[in-house]
């Protein structure tokens, strides 16, 4: 649901209907059972008849926030009804100092040779434990700042694309050459890009590039113009060359949460998906696009829609603050939405700490 109608919707509901609507929805978080009229009659703060509440959901369906899965059966908050209160209901606490302690002690356990790969391998234990869903961690090839690009001719269609690092780490990369290319448009083209990706990260420099388009397009001719292109494109995906790691814990807290054959087929279509470069991708620019947490329900994104999964997910960053990676919960869509997110938090900042 779109946040700017969150106020419009809320409105819309008197005292009465929120709090049926919560306790539809808290219900559903609880047990993942649709809860009727007679038990919310029981559980409400307020004496109301099962006639009354009756009506009351009748009017939250016809908002598109409950539905009925069966003729007889009782409320189940829909994929708007969870976002709607995310969004409008959900108060998020925070997390006890021992289960900080406690996470930051196993963390820093697995973690007692520095090692990278253990601090993060630990972390998705850990969310899968706390969460009963799958932890998840992307940790992303940390981005160097650029000193220096170059475009050694191999023959008449192909050349190396030679990249240093401020560090001194050198990548090579073989590119086709447009038919035509001069010696003198190999070095104008590294030239330009010389002068513009200097203690820049590949991806920094990709945005500096796209954004001095015009300029390029008066500087150099065409020819030029493509090898500036292709001499950042050819580093693909998060961190240059080497593609995003995946790594998850707790795959069967998901299986577990099924049923149906048919179900089962999702989840391990999504973790097929997931273990794509584009899906591991697609999860840092997910991560990327928000400075903390965020909570994706279901079909709100294209990753999920066909598990009916949820996700919740941070990003964890270097010492100067870029993303270099991102960790998280992924679950039924009946996650505990307000205690995973502190937890989910923490952790982020907690790896972040220790990778620095």
């Amino acid at each position: 649901m779109n946040k700017a109608v969150v106020p419009e919707t809320l409105q819309s509901l008197d005292q009465r209907s929120r709090d049926i609507f919560r306790r539809i929805v808290e219900s559903y978080l609880g047990d993942g059972e649709p809860v009727g009229s007679r038990n919310l009659s029981r559980i409400l703060p307020v004496s109301l008849s099962p006639a009354t509440i009756r009506n009351v959901m009748s009017d939250l369906e016809h908002l598109g926030l409950v539905y009925a899965p069966h003729v007889s059966a009782g409320r189940l908050p829909t994929q708007l009804g969870l976002r709607f209160f995310v969004d409008a209901f959900m108060e998020v606490g925070d997390l006890s100092s021992a289960e900080r302690n406690s996470i930051e002690a196993q963390v820093r356990a697995s973690g007692e040779s520095q090692s990278a790969e253990s601090v993060l391998t630990q972390a998705s234990q850990i969310l899968s434990g706390m969460s009963r869903g799958a932890g998840l961690v992307l940790a992303s090839k940390a981005e160097g700042a650029l000193k220096h690009i170059e475009f050694v001719r191999l023959e008449p269609t192909k050349a190396l694309a030679v990249l240093v690092t401020q560090s001194g780490d050198i990548e090579n990369r073989v590119i086709d050459l447009p038919l035509g290319v001069t010696p003198s448009q190999l070095i104008e083209a590294s030239n330009f890009l010389n002068a513009h990706i200097q203690g820049r990260t590949i991806t920094e420099a990709r945005q500096e590039i796209a954004r001095l388009k015009e300029e390029t397009q008066q500087a150099l001719d065409a020819l030029s113009q493509l090898l500036v292109e292709q001499g950042l494109a050819i580093w693909g995906g998060a961190g240059g060359g080497q593609p995003a790691r995946l790594i998850v814990r707790g795959r069967g807290n998901l299986l577990e949460s099924v049923s149906a054959e048919a179900d089962l087929e999702r989840l391990r279509h999504l973790f097929d998906d997931l273990e794509t470069k584009e899906g591991t991708l697609q999860l840092l620019d997910l991560a990327e696009a928000g400075p903390g947490v965020r909570i994706f329900i279901g079909s709100e994104n294209k990753l999920f829609s066909l598990s009916g999964s949820s996700l919740v997910i941070a990003p964890y960053r270097d010492s100067e603050q870029r993303v270099i990676g991102a960790l998280g919960v992924i679950g039924p869509t009946r996650l505990n939405y307000a205690r995973i997110v502190p937890m989910v938090d923490y952790t982020a900042q907690l790896v972040s700490r220790l990778l620095r």
